[in-house]
């Protein structure tokens, strides 16, 4: 293989070979050989589960709201097109894994699958290495958590179905956007909508209680109550058992690309945006993350989707994992409108019943 096809991996052993084929047209793979495949979450970092595993890095989903985009510049690849077409495949996943799992040090505490990258993304329909995982950790006796867009999950639904008379198994679908134009627009290589709820039933009829994360909610584009309250009927009709939902993230590395879709797609918006989100701001001020909880709460309630996944409550890419709210009980407010925002401050207000902090998933 040419050593400049992977930049910032020239001198790496682990490298195989750099792939392109017809049925991925635009697509690159990057295979190569993982020395660990167990990823330890930070302590500091408070999440529900102590480990990961992400079997892919890039992703062709291309949601332009990606919070993982800025781990491709530690390639030297660009948090843009790159990661949507540059993928990194960690071949050996399968077989590393089960040497790690039959560590004695091992403990079979949860694993979460999903947290930075789809491990059901366009990929895994060439290298099948999700059916490996599955298998390995169900034989291990590892509850397992699987977060993701894709549609290729149900290939393994009686892998899952087999897996879950062995160890917990949480399965979460991520669905955001519910008007298909939008859909198409910001995540151009994302299965459809209606793909995704023919999935959650899918799911939901094998007997998995599957929660839906309604993130990220974006400010003007899908927080109207119209578009929240249409998105959790659908979200309901397909069988889904719970709902978490967020506000929009925008990390350093996602910001500028972001921005340019939105100057391409919604310049009209634009000024807005970059109130809500000035200088190096990631999350919507809080005011608004308040407003949200108050819309979007009763809602839920309503639809019955308050029951919530009983899993690790793992993100989805692009929001903060602070509005990870199910309904909570209590009466429906009236919603404010929605604040206003100035450029030099934001309003402070007095709303209250807003959604306790919890860490973001790196």
């Amino acid at each position: 293989m040419d050593g400049s096809a992977l930049p910032g991996l020239e001198d790496r052993t682990g490298i195989l070979r750099t792939v392109t084929t017809p049925e991925f047209a635009g697509m690159t793979f990057h295979e190569v050989l993982a020395k660990s495949v167990l990823n330890a979450v930070p302590g500091a970092s408070r999440m529900p589960f102590s480990w990961t595993i992400n079997p892919y890095r890039g992703c062709s989903h291309a949601c332009t709201y990606c919070f993982a985009r800025g781990t491709h510049t530690y390639l030297d690849l660009d948090g843009g097109a790159d990661f949507d077409s540059q993928i990194v495949v960690k071949v050996n996943s399968v077989e590393i894994l089960e040497k790690e799992l039959r560590r004695g040090s091992w403990k079979h505490e949860t694993v979460a699958l999903g947290t930075n990258t789809d491990p059901y993304q366009r990929a895994e329909g060439r290298y099948q290495l999700m059916p490996g995982i599955i298998r390995a950790l169900a034989a291990s006796g590892t509850p397992m958590s699987i977060l993701t867009k894709g549609t290729l999950i149900r290939r393994d639904i009686p892998l899952l179905v087999d897996a879950a008379t062995q160890v917990p198994v949480d399965v979460q679908m991520s669905i955001a956007m519910y008007d298909d134009e939008l859909q198409k627009a910001i995540e151009p290589g994302a299965p459809s909508t209606q793909a995704r709820l023919d999935t959650v039933r899918a799911l939901s009829d094998a007997g998995f209680p599957v929660t839906v994360f309604l993130m990220p909610i974006m400010p003007h584009l899908t927080d109207s109550l119209a578009a929240i309250d249409t998105a959790l009927a659908r979200i309901k009709n397909a069988g889904a058992s719970g709902v978490i939902y967020g506000a929009l993230h925008l990390r350093p590395g996602v910001k500028p690309w972001f921005l340019q879709w939105l100057s391409q797609t919604r310049p009209d918006l634009l000024s807005s945006y970059r109130t809500l989100y000035p200088g190096a701001a990631a999350e919507a001020p809080k005011v608004y993350r308040q407003w949200l909880a108050k819309r979007v709460r009763p809602l839920i309630r309503m639809h019955g989707l308050d029951r919530g996944s009983g899993g690790t409550g793992i993100s989805s890419r692009g929001f903060r994992q602070e509005e990870v709210a199910q309904g909570r009980p209590g009466g429906a407010a009236a919603t404010p409108p929605m604040p206003t925002f100035r450029a030099d401050r934001t309003r402070r207000s007095a709303l209250v019943g807003a959604p306790q902090p919890t860490p973001m998933l790196f």
